[in-house]
């Protein structure tokens, strides 16, 4: 636990590389290292790092300085319209490539995208969703529900492009960390395979931020993830125990419910959609984000890309 490097404090004091989270998945961004992996020691949060892509791969260390982020939650809670729900863990990664002297960074998310996350189930189910109703095709389909597995529905927010506007300072402060484009897929044997509120072209924007005040601690490691606080090559920044949360955002209309899309108004209808700003509100409890990179990325100009991504490899189980 010793120094954090000037490049990293220049930005935000250390680097409390906060990207908080919401629940989950797809998006195809560039990068590589796609699948999860399994990682020793100070690398085991970061088994989806893109390390192996481009963006990553190009930097220099002086110029542009590679840092690996992760943020996760156990669980939560999150209001669209007027249905509250309970959220299940959720993992956010991607990796960043920072531009000291701009004070800027630009995102790089994983392949298969930044967010995954369990599914939550809606409380009350498809008959809570659109039943009863005086509506023929809505009626007929209450009248299919006849047991749990027809009347229950999941949601699981997805990734629905790239991150942006990520910011240190906030991750270890207050206000928004990072700008999270998601869509929610509903799934129910009579919703289809393509109910979804928010879409790739028109999606849920989070802006998730501390509730709280996060715990902060600092510890040097090998490239291969074994501890060494005293000369450590790389260094782990670790920010834990505050809520992250986000209460900004709007929801759009549901889409693709149903054959042909004929039960996505009764969703609408019920649930209070499109829901304005300030109408829907999303809790992560106990986030804990880490942040990695080299702890004197100069030492690497040119290759602190490369020399990253080779320590990420060599941790590798």
């Amino acid at each position: 636990m010793r120094t954090v490097p000037k490049t990293w404090t220049k930005a935000a004091g250390a680097v409390a590389a906060s990207a908080a989270l919401v629940v989950p998945l797809t998006a195809t961004p560039a990068g590589a290292a796609t699948a999860a992996a399994q990682l020793n020691g100070a690398w085991a949060p970061f088994d989806r790092c893109p390390v192996d892509a481009p963006a990553m791969l190009a930097t220099d260390g002086d110029v542009d300085v590679p840092l690996c982020v992760t943020s996760t939650s156990p669980n939560g809670t999150i209001k669209l319209g007027n249905t509250t729900a309970t959220t299940g863990s959720t993992n956010l990664q991607f990796g960043v490539v920072q531009h000291p002297a701009e004070g800027t960074y630009t995102v790089v998310p994983p392949a298969a995208g930044s967010l995954v996350s369990g599914k939550t189930t809606i409380p009350g189910g498809l008959l809570g969703l659109m039943c009863p109703s005086n509506v023929p095709v809505v009626s007929a389909v209450c009248g299919q529900i006849t047991d749990a597995t027809l009347n229950k529905v999941t949601a699981t927010v997805e990734s629905a492009g790239t991150p942006t506007e990520f910011s240190l300072v906030a991750g270890i402060s207050s206000g928004p960390i990072v700008k999270l484009p998601v869509r929610i897929r509903l799934e129910n044997p009579l919703l289809g395979s393509n109910c979804y509120l928010g879409s790739t072209s028109t999606p849920v924007v989070l802006r998730p931020g501390n509730l709280s005040a996060p715990g902060f601690s600092a510890a040097r490691f090998n490239g291969d993830g074994s501890a060494n606080p005293d000369e450590g090559s790389l260094i782990q920044i670790a920010l834990s125990g505050a809520a992250q949360g986000d209460s900004a955002f709007s929801v759009p209309k549901a889409s693709g419910c149903g054959l042909a899309g004929a039960l996505s108004w009764a969703i609408d209808l019920k649930v209070g959609l499109p829901a304005a700003a300030g109408t829907n509100n999303l809790v992560l409890n106990d986030t804990k984000t880490y942040t990695a990179g080299l702890t004197a990325p100069g030492l690497a100009v040119p290759h602190a890309g490369k020399q990253l991504a080779d320590s990420w490899h060599s941790a590798v189980k």
